[in-house]
């Protein structure tokens, strides 16, 4: 007897349980059944009995004992050594290195609090590798305030990587909610996440031309961004002994006053760029002339409000375009709430309202919308009464979609476009803090509390986007990634709206990469290698006590995922 497939045009084959014998020179097949409704498992089941194998129950030979999830495990700790930077956090191995491991790869894979690290990281193949079985939470805090007094060498290991003499750094600075009123850096200030009414604690990051974070500084939320970038100053040239470097920040950053102080550190550079009030001015000395944008749309210009200084005047129409379709909007709905408090003043006859209280009404909607520069108000005891100031609304609109960079940077060492370019690559540091404060990383909610341990822990959350970083690098033909950026970025036009390549385009409109393998999220490709298992088997038999172990085989995806991680 033997199963023959015989095929189904447009359909799956159908399966035959057949004999067959040999009368003279005829071959005579008899159909015994049609086993086409059985499971793969049991066809295969039935071949084997056929060739005279020997069949028994699984559950005869061996049990499995246990089943740990490790292919997401495998990826990101491998990941880690590969990039060599447990020895950046210390170089001989040591307990407390192993846990502060762990705390990196377990904040990539779940983020969660210390106390639940102890707990999950035992749900994968995590404590079995790094053999920290037996530790609780007091140990993980314990490895906090090691790696906290570790920060500084850490960092200075990371500059030497990756900061040259004469490189750009790049920095800028976030805030996070805080809950709770035990540590004494949450403090009320500008909330970032829209939280009103909580604390936040205010942090600075450094990286380095790519968007690799090179350092981070935790500071009390309070802190005014400006404040910070004297600490910066100092560590690219004290800590970090550059004697040549170039700061780059955003407007609030790098204001007029502190632009100043770094004038005063030889070796120094910045680059930043104007507020809008100041590009006003320049309009009114006529340093700056709209005519200068007929024909291009970025031009150097000088002034002697700026010595020393170059300045690169940019002009972008969808800019100007977004801006004034924005603010018509915003006109249009603080119309609407002073209709409906004028109406309600309207119904006060017999006690009609006063000035003061009309006042602090209409006071909370232009802080709202900010739109109080655009209109004329005539308020009065029972009165309301507005109209748009136009004059004010074209003069600002004159400035739509112009901005000015500006930088200490001769032409010789950096030309107009790059310290454009430079300046918009300030979105890579950005990108740090959409992750970290994303579903990747998980920053927030900031359980610690005391000052160290915040301090420990967004290092730890640091340390984990660096992972994070050159994992997404070397998956990138597997997520939505755009894997010609970087060449693409001081290529194209500096002024214009960044443009998607062609292969990026195909990834998000096909979902599927050049070998046919669906394209995944960062998260999601994690999840996927996970189902990779180490499972611990028992040998079925009643006097041995035999076990091994056996890790599932990989599937396409995760072959692949490996061999970009150049993981065996």
């Amino acid at each position: 007897m033997y199963i023959e497939s015989v095929p189904n045009r447009g359909s799956r084959p159908t399966l035959l349980l057949r004999d067959c014998r040999r009368e003279g020179k005829k071959i005579i097949k008899r159909t015994l059944a049609n086993i086409s409704n059985w499971s793969k498992q049991q066809i295969q089941a039935f071949r084997l009995l056929l060739a005279g194998r020997t069949m028994v129950p699984a559950t005869q030979v061996y049990r499995i004992q246990q089943s740990l999830p490790h292919g997401h495990v495998e990826a990101v700790l491998g990941s880690l050594r590969k990039i060599g930077l447990e020895s950046l956090i210390a170089s001989k191995p040591s307990r407390q290195r192993n846990l502060v491991v762990a705390m990196i790869v377990e904040q990539l894979l779940h983020g969660d609090s210390k106390l639940a690290e102890t707990r999950l990281w035992h749900t994968s193949t995590l404590a079995d590798e790094l053999e920290l079985g037996d530790c609780d939470e007091d140990d993980l805090y314990q490895a906090l305030d090691w790696l906290l007094k570790a920060q500084g060498r850490i960092e200075k290991k990371l500059a030497k990587q990756h900061l040259e003499q004469g490189a750009c750094a790049f920095y800028d600075v976030s805030s996070s909610y805080y809950y709770g009123r035990c540590c004494p850096l949450a403090m009320f200030g500008h909330n970032r996440d829209g939280k009103k009414g909580l604390p936040i604690i205010t942090y600075g990051v450094l990286t380095d031309r790519q968007g690799r974070p090179i350092s981070v500084q935790v500071y009390s939320g309070n802190t005014a961004d400006p404040l910070t970038v004297v600490d910066q100053a100092d560590k690219l040239q004290k800590d970090f002994a550059l004697e040549r470097a170039v700061l780059v920040g955003d407007r609030g950053m790098l204001t007029r006053v502190q632009i100043d102080q770094l004038r005063r550190r030889p070796g120094l550079g910045w680059i930043s760029a104007l507020r809008h009030h100041e590009i006003r001015q320049l309009v009114e000395e006529q340093a700056l002339q709209m005519s200068l944008f007929d024909e291009r749309n970025l031009a150097e210009i000088e002034s002697p409000s700026y010595p020393d200084e170059r300045l690169i005047a940019c002009y972008n129409p969808l800019l100007a375009q977004e801006r004034g379709r924005k603010r018509k909007d915003l006109l249009e709905a603080s119309e609407k709430i002073l209709a409906r408090i004028a109406r309600e003043v309207g119904r006060r006859t017999r006690k009609p309202m006063k000035a003061s209280q009309i006042g602090l009404k209409v006071g909370g909607l232009m802080k709202r919308y900010k739109m109080g520069k655009h209109f004329k108000l005539q308020i009065a005891d029972g009165k309301l009464q507005w109209q748009r100031d136009q004059k004010s609304i074209d003069r600002e609109e004159q400035l739509d979609g112009v901005y000015i960079v500006r930088t200490s940077e001769p032409k010789e060492r950096l030309s107009g476009p790059d310290t454009v370019r430079h300046y918009k690559n300030l979105a890579r540091v950005e990108q740090f803090f959409r992750t970290a404060k994303g579903l990747d990383i998980r920053i927030r909610p900031i359980r610690h509390r005391t000052e160290d341990h915040v301090r420990a822990h967004i290092f730890l959350c640091m340390l984990a986007y660096y992972v994070e970083w050159h994992m997404r690098k070397a998956l990138a033909p597997l997520l939505f990634e755009d894997e010609e950026i970087e060449a693409l970025r001081w290529q194209r036009d500096p002024v214009a709206k960044a443009q998607p390549s062609q292969s990026a385009k195909n990834k998000k409109s096909q979902r599927i990469s050049s070998e046919g393998l669906t394209i995944q999220s960062f998260k999601n490709l994690l999840a996927a290698l996970s189902t990779r298992c180490r499972n611990s088997c028992l040998v079925s038999h009643e006097q041995s006590d035999c076990t091994f172990t056996q890790i599932t085989e990989l599937n396409p995806l995760q072959q692949r995922a490996f061999e970009l991680l150049a993981l065996k």
